[in-house]
């Protein structure tokens, strides 16, 4: 019997679109004893405080993506591709193909398919098509075939457009006290002068949390086809 932890992957197309849209359920899947590894496609340097250029913020938002891992004994990836430019290439669906065989999630989750913000809506393809590539046996790759579930796509308000709850998971009340917790790690969700991230995404988690019936809850959205309810009897 394998003793290896099992793992959640969470793909952002910038450093800190995870850690906000799924970071409670990371968090408490965190402290169940998972492996938790953040990826980032792109890292978010653009956004960058006028005090700082966009090389000086590339290099927090990695460390700020480390730090944050970290708080939950996890892993943080940052691919090495620009804000705002992130190629539609079939090299990148490979590399993250690679990374999810390599890394064997049990889990996927990324960006819905709708987006205010190009990078999101193309993670959204790279991600589908990694995760097709990653399942195929036939597919020769450094490592063997790997079939994650999923994926799920978080609930964001930059990605609203057509997005509709489907799943709702539970976090647990010490999960959301370290998603508090390491989310303050990201310079931009407590301090960002356009939009109000952490408090949003709190409140976010405690309203899911009652459609839910719990204390908070993170939404999610799946591919039609995998909208299967299947059950024995009623």
């Amino acid at each position: 019997m394998s003793n290896e932890k099992k793992t959640i992957m969470a793909v952002g197309g910038h450093v800190g679109d995870a850690e906000l849209t799924c970071g409670g359920v990371l968090a408490t899947y965190a402290l169940k004893g998972y492996q938790i590894i953040t990826v980032a496609l792109t890292g978010g340097e653009r956004g960058n405080p006028s005090h700082m250029t966009v090389e000086e913020y590339r290099k927090q938002k990695e460390a700020e993506a480390q730090r944050f891992a970290e708080l939950l004994g996890g892993e943080a990836i940052v691919f090495p591709y620009t804000d705002g430019e992130l190629p539609d290439q079939e090299g990148i669906r490979l590399e993250l193909c690679d990374l999810i065989r390599s890394k064997k999630p049990e889990v996927l989750m990324t960006h819905w398919k709708h987006s205010m913000h190009k990078d999101h809506e193309l993670t959204h393809r790279i991600v589908k098509d990694a995760h097709f590539y990653a399942s195929l046996p036939g597919l020769e790759r450094k490592d063997r075939a790997h079939f994650a579930k999923g994926p799920y796509y978080a609930q964001n308000w930059e990605d609203a457009t057509g997005f509709q709850p489907y799943v709702y998971i539970e976090v647990s009340e010490e999960g959301f006290a370290l998603w508090q917790k390491a989310i303050q790690e990201h310079w931009f969700a407590v301090n960002s002068p356009s939009f109000s991230y952490m408090e949003y995404y709190a409140h976010l988690m405690r309203c899911n949390g009652c459609l839910a019936r719990t204390m908070y809850a993170e939404a999610f959205d799946l591919d039609e086809e995998a909208k299967k309810l299947i059950k024995k009897e009623f």
